[in-house]
């Protein structure tokens, strides 16, 4: 694989919340630079502010367009309204325009081949809705952006734990209709790929959760793993995905069972994501798995409550920005050794000597 830095396209999220603190902290360590080029998707104008009122000392170059962003410093695209306002801690519509201008310009540049992977920053789901953004999140999004058909699976993550979630953005009262044979097919092997190609696990193992208290207790309180999950789990199995439970969610993270296996897919949103951080706040990425695309993002929303005040951790958007080059050069790697695979061969023929020949199918 060339040796070269990776473009991080990274959008600036909402503009009155932790985004661009830390952005600017991330990057006060000169050393993030020799593993990437950062290009910021936003405003040149409000980092400034954001820099000033902080007091961090980050640099910064401004640039129109991402071929301008060469090696050694961080690059803030200007693609937002000039005059943007911010209202610190403030959900504006005018943050949610914003945010929606970084978003459609780097999907933009990475159609284009200008940037390699992507970073998010956290929005507000809800200011930033439009009739060009009316989804529950990027993740969706970027679905419908990007996948060129394919499914995406959001995965949260560090160093000890991944949980992928069988169910994303939806209401409580519509999971348990939602978790079907055929979604959890779906989820399963998208997670096993992903463990695989992405994080180069040969033979992952995969917890299944349980929906219902206590695995639902042999159908006393609930008859979704007798009827679904469980015999989701034995196709899986025979098809060679080393699925296993499913566990009561209580008692599989109480006891610490998640550290047997390579990834834990859960069957909502907060059932997945409440222990996961709980574990893992400080350094959790999330990542969109099952798209052509490396996308991440910190594990955490806009904290508005905290914004402006200097001590957001810039932890999370520091390990999504590793997480993004990682993937993406494993994924890089799978496709050099998957390039010139050796041709077949195979003996289907005698000469006159009776020696057997060699012929190969190309």
């Amino acid at each position: 694989m060339e040796n070269r830095k990776i473009r991080v396209g990274i959008t600036h999220g909402d503009m009155n919340g932790i985004g661009y603190e830390i952005i600017l902290k991330a990057f006060e360590d000169d050393a993030m630079f020799d593993l990437c080029t950062p290009i910021v998707y936003g405003s040149p104008k409000v980092a400034t502010y954001y820099r000033k009122t902080i007091g961090v000392e980050t640099n910064f170059s401004i640039i129109n367009q991402a071929q301008q962003a060469t090696d050694d410093k961080l690059y803030i695209l200007n693609c937002c309204n000039d005059d943007a306002k911010v209202d610190i801690g403030q959900s504006t519509p005018e943050a949610g325009q914003n945010a929606m201008l970084a978003l459609e310009r780097v999907v933009s540049d990475y159609k284009n081949g200008l940037i390699d992977v992507l970073v998010t920053a956290p929005i507000n789901k809800k200011n930033i809705q439009s009739d060009v953004f009316c989804f529950p999140g990027h993740t969706e999004y970027l679905e419908a952006c990007l996948g060129n058909g394919d499914k995406a699976l959001m995965i949260l993550l560090n160093e000890h734990l991944r949980v992928a979630l069988a169910t994303g953005h939806i209401p409580v009262r519509d999971i348990a209709s939602a978790i079907t044979s055929d979604v959890l097919e779906e989820k399963t092997a998208l997670f096993s790929n992903s463990l695989r190609n992405d994080f180069g696990i040969e033979k992952p193992r995969i917890a299944v959760l349980a929906l219902n208290p206590h695995a639902g207790d042999d159908g006393l309180i609930g008859k979704e793993e007798l009827e679904t999950i469980n015999p989701t789990i034995s196709k899986m199995r025979e098809q060679g995905i080393l699925c296993f439970g499913p566990y009561a969610a209580d008692g599989f993270f109480g006891s610490g069972n998640y550290t047997h296996f390579d990834g834990v897919l859960a069957m909502y949103h907060d059932q997945g994501l409440a222990a996961f951080k709980a574990l893992s706040m400080d350094d959790g990425v999330n990542f969109t798995a099952g798209l052509p695309v490396v996308r991440t993002s910190p594990d955490h929303g806009t904290a508005y409550d905290i914004a402006g005040k200097g001590i957001a951790s810039a932890q999370s958007l520091r390990s999504a920005i590793y997480t993004a080059i990682d993937i993406f050069r494993n994924r890089e790697r799978e496709k050099e050794c998957s390039a010139n695979p050796l041709r077949k061969l195979y003996y289907n023929k005698r000469d006159d000597s009776d020696k057997l020949k060699l012929d190969s199918i190309e």
